[in-house]
């Protein structure tokens, strides 16, 4: 009961400080206190209901447990890391945007290749990762090229969708006050219609970056060598060790928030001239 009492205790005192917190200004630390006020509040209520009703590390370790095993693991931790997302997500994310970026300006400049091509991208992006995922494991092997290759399916049509929305942005205006200056399709391209296309291409960027991720962890399930974050989430599930499969869902959420919080600096940073950016 003690542990009960501990967990409402929490759970009251986190609602009366965010309360007061929602009423500061939302900028500089205030706008990062809320969330983080609101993150412990939630851990503690987890360990006291653990620790309260006795349930079983099996079925749902405690915050605490999960701590010791990521501090005693980080070798392993480390391992899986680079070569689910380094080896694996991010090189796919680089060539997949990459390459889909080049296509949509392609894409963009003939318009057979926008009737043609896009309709099966749209087919192409509603395959299962699941169906897709042993093929390219028996394509290309079991390390991490399998599952740069997987990555490279998933995040290249969202982006080449939003980049070739994003190039039709600008106005007919625009574009015609451009050729009144003798400016000819690669010019245009580069003063006008890439600058209008950023929060396009950016959108595409940040959803790959949640993309890239779960496709290189779920690509480890069809086969890997003995090291990568997918791996060890199946082996560590049948061995029951549930406080190391947390541990590496630790280490994937805060390798996803890095990325897209990385990606969306770099907007800001670009396109700091679009209504969106501006407070």
């Amino acid at each position: 009961m003690m542990w009960l009492f501990f967990g409402l205790l929490a759970w009251a005192l986190g609602w009366a400080v965010n309360i007061r917190l929602s009423n500061l200004p939302n900028r500089g630390l205030f706008s990062v206190l809320p969330p983080a006020v609101f993150g412990v509040t939630l851990l503690i209520i987890w360990e006291c209901l653990v620790r309260g009703f006795e349930i079983s590390p099996v079925l749902l370790p405690a915050p605490s447990v999960i701590a010791a095993t990521f501090a005693a693991s980080l070798d392993i931790l480390w391992v899986d890391f680079v070569q689910t997302v380094i080896k694996g997500a991010l090189s796919g994310y680089v060539i997949g945007c990459g390459s889909a970026f080049l296509l949509a300006i392609l894409v963009d400049r003939y318009d057979f290749l926008r009737r043609g091509l896009l309709p099966i991208g749209n087919f192409m992006a509603a395959l299962p990762i699941i169906g897709i995922a042993p093929i390219l494991v028996m394509w290309f092997g079991f390390d991490w090229q399998s599952k740069a290759a997987v990555v490279v399916v998933m995040v290249f049509f969202p982006m080449l969708v939003n980049t070739v929305q994003g190039l039709q942005e600008s106005t007919a205006m625009q574009r015609d006050l451009m050729r009144t200056y003798a400016a000819g399709y690669l010019t245009t391209l580069i003063k006008l219609r890439l600058p209008s296309a950023m929060p396009f291409i950016f959108n595409g960027l940040k959803i790959g970056t949640t993309l890239a991720l779960i496709g290189a962890i779920v690509a480890e399930f069809f086969g890997s060598p003995i090291k990568g974050m997918g791996f060890r989430i199946s082996t560590s599930v049948g061995q029951l060790a549930l406080d190391l499969v947390w541990a590496e869902i630790v280490v994937a959420a805060l390798a996803g928030s890095a990325f897209y919080g990385g990606v969306a600096l770099i907007e800001k940073a670009v396109t700091f001239w679009h209504p969106s950016q501006r407070k």
